[in-house]
C-alpha cells in the first residue's frame, strides 16, 4: 500500500443533542471525495476520538468506509480509508485494530503511547503487537499529544516493523521530517512519510516527503490537494500563491487546540455545527473574509 497525497484528518459533527451527526458526518465523507482527497481519517486527534464511545468511533469508521465503497462504485476510483486506532494501552489498541479490520478500514492510525512515556523496547512491542492483527498500520509521531518526542532514527526503526506502511510526522519540525524521510529511503523505503502539519507539509513533500494528512483540507479540499499537489511537482508559482490564500486560514486553525477552530470555521461554511466536547470549549469564529473563495 503506497499512501501518498492529501488525507483528511475529519472532524466528528455533533449534532445538537450532543449525539454524533451521521447524516452530516458522511456530508462531510462526500464533499472529500468529490474534491479528489487520497483518503479519509476518521476518528483521529481532529476527530476527537478520546470522547467518543466505542459504538460512537465503530459508527463514524463504516459510514467513512460506506462513503468510499460507494465513491468507488460510482467512479471507479476506490478512496482508503485510515481508522484512528491507537490509545495508550496495548490491548485496548489491538482490540480496536481488530474491529477496524473487521469494519473495512484500509489502514490504522496509530499513535505512539500518550502519558505512559514507553522506553523503545515498549515502543516496539506496542507496534509489533498491533501490526500482528494484520492491518496496515500507519504511525503517528505527535509529541504535543503524547509527550515524547522520540529520535529520527528510533521513528525509522518503529517504521521498519513489519506491518508498517506510512508514517505520519508531527513535530512541526521541517529539519526533523527531512532526516525522518532520508532514514527511511535507506531503511524502509517502502513506508511513505505524511506530514501531520497544515504549516510543513508543502517544504517537506517538495523534499521528499509523499504528502499530507490535514485538517485544512476539512475546510478547502481541492485547494489543499492542489497545494500539495504544486510542491510535489514543483510548480512554484502555484505553490506561493496558494500559501499566500492558505496560510492565514492554517494559522487561524491552530491559534487555539485542534479541532475548536475547524469546528466553528465549518460551521460558518454551513457544513456542521461548531459544537465540540469537554474538556474542549467551542472555538471562535473565523475573521470576516478569511474563509471568502474556499473550495
Amino acid at each position: 500500500m503506497q499512501l501518498t497525497g492529501v488525507f483528511t484528518a475529519l472532524v466528528t459533527p455533533f449534532a445538537a443533542d450532543g449525539s454524533v451527526d451521521l447524516v452530516a458526518f458522511r456530508a462531510l465523507c462526500d464533499r472529500q471525495l468529490a474534491a479528489g482527497i487520497a483518503g479519509l481519517v476518521p476518528c483521529g486527534t481532529t476527530g476527537e476520538t478520546p470522547t467518543l464511545t466505542a459504538d460512537e468511533w465503530a459508527a463514524c469508521v463504516t459510514t467513512a468506509v460506506d462513503a468510499a465503497v460507494d465513491h468507488a462504485a460510482a467512479t471507479g476510483r476506490r478512496t482508503p480509508v485510515i481508522a484512528g486506532v491507537g490509545s495508550n494501552s496495548t490491548v485496548g489498541t489491538v482490540a480496536t485494530t481488530e474491529r477496524a479490520l473487521a469494519l473495512g478500514a484500509d489502514a490504522g492510525l496509530l499513535v505512539f503511547p500518550y502519558y505512559n512515556k514507553p522506553n523503545p523496547a515498549g515502543h516496539i512491542a506496542h507496534v509489533d503487537a498491533a501490526a500482528a492483527v494484520g492491518l496496515p498500520l500507519v504511525l503517528y509521531h505527535v509529541p504535543g499529544r503524547t509527550g515524547q518526542r522520540l529520535p529520527a532514527a528510533q521513528v525509522a526503526t518503529l517504521c521498519a516493523r513489519p506491518g508498517v506502511v506510512a508514517v505520519k510526522e508531527a513535530t512541526g519540525d521541517v529539519a526533523y521530517g527531512i532526516d525522518l524521510v532520508e532514514d527511511l529511503e535507506t531503511r524502509a523505503p517502502h513506508v511513505t512519510v505524511l506530514s501531520g502539519d497544515d504549516f510543513t507539509f508543502a517544504p517537506l513533500v517538495a523534499m521528499g516527503a509523499h504528502g499530507v494528512i490535514s485538517v485544512v483540507s476539512n475546510l478547502a479540499p481541492a485547494m489543499t490537494v492542489r497545494w500539495c499537489d504544486a510542491a510535489n511537482t514543483g510548480d512554484i508559482a502555484t505553490l506561493r500563491a496558494l500559501r499566500q490564500r492558505l496560510q492565514p486560514v492554517v494559522r487561524y486553525l491552530f491559534a487555539d487546540s485542534n479541532p475548536a477552530p475547524a469546528k466553528a470555521a465549518m460551521a460558518q461554511l454551513g457544513l456542521c455545527r461548531a459544537d465540540v466536547r469537554l474538556p474542549l470549549a467551542e472555538g471562535a469564529p473565523a475573521p470576516a473574509g478569511l474563509l471568502e473563495g474556499l473550495e
